[in-house]
Formats: C-alpha cells, structure tokens, sequence
C-alpha cells in the first residue's frame, strides 16, 4: 500500500495546532507545583481519616451484628451466621470472635466448652479467639446470650498466593520483563548495595524460606501454627524472600544485608487464613521486625487483622502487601487497608501489569514481571506478580533505613512515597497509586546538586482525547528554560515548559486524531550548562490506536 503524497502545508498546519493547543493547556498546571506541599500534608491526612472511618465501619458492623442477635433470638441468628460462616471463602467449621475487652474474652474462654466449641487459638493482644464448632447451634446461643461481650462475630476468610493468569487469559500488552536487572529497574542500576538493610528486620509471612545460598545465616524461623519447614517444592517464600534480601548474584534482592525472620502462614494445601496471619504480624512485631511483608491475601477482613495491623504500626512497624494478580478495580486484605503499604506491579518499563489490581487505597507500584529470584531445592526462577512488587518494597525500605542511619521504617517510607516517578495519569491514580518506586532518586533526596528532569508518563486522556505528557522535576531544586520537543506523526513543534519546582509535574496535552494510529515521541531538553543525571528517561514514544481509519 503506497502513502498519498501530502502538501507540505499540512504539517504546517498540524504544528500551529499543536503549539496553540498545548500552549493554552500549560497555563492551568503552572501553579501546580505550588500546591504539592500542602497537598501532601493533605493527602497524609486523608489516609489517616480513611483509617479511622474503615475501623468505625468495623465496629458499626459489629455493633449491627450483635444488636441483630440480640434482636433475633439464637434460632434465628443461626440463619445469619450460616451465611457468613458457611461458604467457600472461609475456613469450615471455624468463627473468629472479637471481643471489647480483656474480660469479655476471658469470660467467653470459662464458658467456650459449655457451648461446644474447641478454642483453636486466642490472643489476649488482638481480644480474639479462633474457635471450631460442630453445630452453629452452640455459637449462635453463645453470642445472643452474651452478645454485649462481643465487638464482631465472621468467618476466618481463607487467604491466597495471588496467581499469574495465563498469558491467554490477559488484555494484550507488551509486556517487558526484568529478569537479572532489579536494580536498575528501581533506579539504581551499578550500585553497590552490600550494605543496604544492615540491621534491618523483615518478616516474610508467606510459605516459609528455605535454605538458600543467597541468604547465608541470615534467616530466622518462627511457628504460627504451620511448623517451620517447606512442602515439597513450595518456593513462593523463598522467592519474595529473596527479592526483599537475596545476596546472591544468581539471586540478587534489593536489601542483602537485612535479615528475614520467616514466618510460614500458609497449610499443606498452599493456602492461609486471615487469624493466622494477624497471629503472624503480632508474631513478628513483637520479634523486633520492622517491615513485615505479605504476598497474599483475602478479599474477606476481620476486626482481628486490623488490630494486628495497627499493634505492629504502633511499635514502628510497616505493614507491606500484594495488592492481588486479578485485575481487579479492588485490593486484597490486608493490602487494601489504608494504614498498608499496599502494592502493585509494573515490567521493567514502568507499564502497569494488566492483570495488577487497582484501587483508591494502592499506595505504589514496583517491578514484578519475570524478576530473577530464588526458588525451591536452591533452583532459579522468573518470579511475576504483586508478591514479587510487595518485597521489591520491602527490600527498598530496609535499604533507606540503613543509609539514611537509624530512620525507622515509618520514615523510609514517608521518603520513598514522597520521591516516585510519576505514571499514568498526572498524580496519584488508582492503577499506579503516587507512583512507581525510584529508589535512586528516594536515596539521593537530601543532594543539594542533584538534577533529573524526565518525561514521566504519556497516558491517554480518553475524556479530552489527548495523550498527556507528563514532565516531573526529580531534581533537588526548581527548574526553568525546559523545552518539550512534540513529534506527532511527524510534525514537530517545540514547547517551553513553565518554572517547575522540586517534585512537581507539569502536563502537556498532544491532541490525538480521532480513527488513526498515532505516534508521539517527545523529548525533553533543558536550559544550557544543565547536566541531567538520567537523560535516558528525556525520551518516550507512544503509539495511540484508537481504531476506525481506512
């Protein structure tokens, strides 16, 4: 098929188009970036409101539940409780219990046998218990006699490895894998990281680490209920494990100076239960981890997790977890938890993975396609998923910890939240949450001289019918005099960028031809005499097919 000769008039044309357009659209985003600070402090805010409002609505279903047995009698309530204990999301022939006090649950344990349940296990720190029953008759007249004792009454909700859909299962994407080069795909590619995590705890609560050369001595081992060792074959651990701390270069990790304390929550059977795990963070806590990694997780929750969650974070801990592989618009529990550094996964090229879950609580995204990682019986594998982003986290937080001399790892995380390349949409979305991990730049945060300007994201705004471009200053201090070079099928136009200061974006809008394949590439130059630390990331191409045409 031969292209029709144009007259030259048009890209003429289509450049006048461009540059009134984009000039226009500069003008709303220039006093953004005045703005960041105290839509920070804003947002830090918002999260911890999230956070009292999701325990309210805990306690106010509790309280609801309690009311309703109180209201309904045990034969009726029986009905209710079937519905919540009997179904294939939960353990069978289990009920978690929360109580309102130390003395409500020591009551319901002088009484437990009475009513014909077994107490599996209970926790005076969390106020809870985990019973097995054989008729929910003895339950349901144990809370409607007593149910002023109790805070909240559900199922011990079965938690998951998240699984990787087959690649025919997925929306078409080219994906790029990692593979052996972590480090540089979290922006710090040739350092020396020998170091990184030295003095650091992280608790992998998972399907327990094996013995691995990539660890050393470095892993400790505690019992949730499971025991200690592996099944046969069973590597999910040992590869989140060894993302967060492999020392190995056939098994390189972020941090492979931290120590892992390996707490294995899962049965013979693969799968775990959201009691098991809130045993397992206060198990962790209390054992001097200060990162507490989970790559699984429920679409269920419980009174129970949440007070684990919030225990750990009381004595400085982080809570970090896969925000699940089922692209779905909501998160797995605990990621979903606002008070969670909750995670999501993105291929070597910052490309959100289409199967990763998205949603107004995910907090970041890391690489988690085909990374290099240890598996069962000291064997290699291309680990994929959020349970490989959550530990790339991990690691990435022991790492600041340990450099920055002593921060605790609610600090690390405040700095590597605050200094993430910016994609997808401009600003915080629900697919990449406040942006990819730069670990590079979150290491270099308090360098005066530091200069990187990038083209952060072109994202395709389906409402103005443009591809956004969006710049982000990653430099120490504000930067003027930028010119965005715009190539659209060809014709260029030159663009110049507004003051930008320190973290701030700023967006250009390129508008994309309705029914056509269109193609942007874009390239940022600053003012002269600047030296970029990464002119790679100044370029980005796209390719925008919208279908129609010829």
């Amino acid at each position: 098929m031969h292209e029709k000769p144009r007259s030259p008039i048009v890209p003429a044309l289509i450049t006048l188009a461009l540059i009134g357009f984009m000039a226009w659209t500069l003008v709303k985003h220039q006093r953004r970036a005045e703005g960041l600070a105290a839509a920070e402090k804003a947002r830090t805010e918002a999260t911890d409101d999230r956070a009292a409002l999701t325990a309210a609505a805990q306690k106010a279903r509790a309280n609801a539940l309690t009311a309703e047995a109180r209201r309904l009698g045990a034969a009726a309530f029986k009905e209710q409780l079937a519905a919540h204990l009997d179904n294939d999301h939960v353990r069978r022939n289990e009920a978690v219990l929360a109580f309102k006090d130390a003395g409500a649950l020591q009551r319901f344990l002088a009484r437990a046998k009475d009513a014909g349940l077994m107490v599996m296990s209970s926790s005076e720190k969390l106020l809870s218990a985990r019973v097995r029953y054989a008729s929910l008759d003895g339950l349901a007249s144990e809370i409607t006699d007593n149910s002023s004792d109790y805070e909240e009454v559900g199922g011990n909700f079965i938690a998951e490895i998240p699984t990787v859909p087959e690649t025919e299962a997925r929306t078409a994407r080219s994906q790029v894998p990692v593979r052996d080069n972590l480090l540089g795909a979290i922006g710090v590619a040739g350092a020396d990281n020998s170091q990184w995590g030295r003095g650091v705890t992280i608790a992998v609560l998972d399907s327990g680490v094996a013995a691995d050369a990539t660890f050393g001595q470095r892993v400790r081992r505690l019992d949730a209920g499971h025991g200690v060792s592996i099944e046969a074959g069973e590597g999910h651990g040992t590869a989140v494990a060894s993302l967060a701390a492999g020392a190995a270069a056939d098994a390189p990790g972020v941090a492979p100076a931290a120590d892992i304390l390996s707490i294995r929550v899962t049965d013979s059977n693969g799968l775990g239960d959201l009691y098991t795990i809130s045993e397992a963070i206060m198990q962790a806590a209390d054992s001097g981890a200060q990162i507490i990694n989970v790559s699984l997780g429920s679409y269920g929750t419980s009174a129970v997790l949440l007070r684990a969650i919030e225990y750990a974070m009381q004595g400085g801990a982080v809570v970090v977890a896969a925000a699940g592989n089922d692209q779905a618009a909501q998160l797995m529990w605990p990621a979903a938890y606002s008070r969670v550094i909750s995670v999501g996964a993105t291929d070597a090229m910052q490309q959100q993975l289409i199967f990763s879950n998205s949603g107004a609580q995910l907090q970041i995204t890391a690489p988690g396609y085909a990374i290099l990682a240890a598996w069962a019986d000291e064997s290699r594998v291309g680990f994929t998923g959020t349970s490989a982003s959550a530990p790339v986290v991990s690691g990435a937080i022991a790492a600041l910890m340990s450099a920055y001399g002593g921060i605790s790892a609610q600090e690390a995380w405040a700095i590597l939240v605050a200094h993430v390349n910016d994609a997808g949409a401009e600003g915080r979305d629900d697919d990449y949450g406040a942006g990819v991990i730069d670990l590079g730049w979150a290491l270099e945060s308090n360098d005066p001289t530091r200069v990187d300007t990038a083209i952060s994201s072109h994202y395709y705004n389906s409402k103005d019918g443009t591809v956004d471009v969006v710049v982000q200053n990653r430099s120490a201090t504000a930067m003027s005099g930028m010119t965005l070079v715009v190539e659209v099928n060809g014709a260029v136009s030159n663009v110049t960028l507004p003051w930008v200061d320190a973290r701030a974006t700023t967006v250009v809008k390129v508008p994309v031809p309705e029914g056509a394949e269109t193609i942007v590439n874009t390239t940022l130059l600053n003012a002269g005499g600047v030296t970029d630390k990464n002119p790679a990331n100044n370029h980005k191409a796209s390719v925008v097919s919208l279908g129609g045409g010829e």
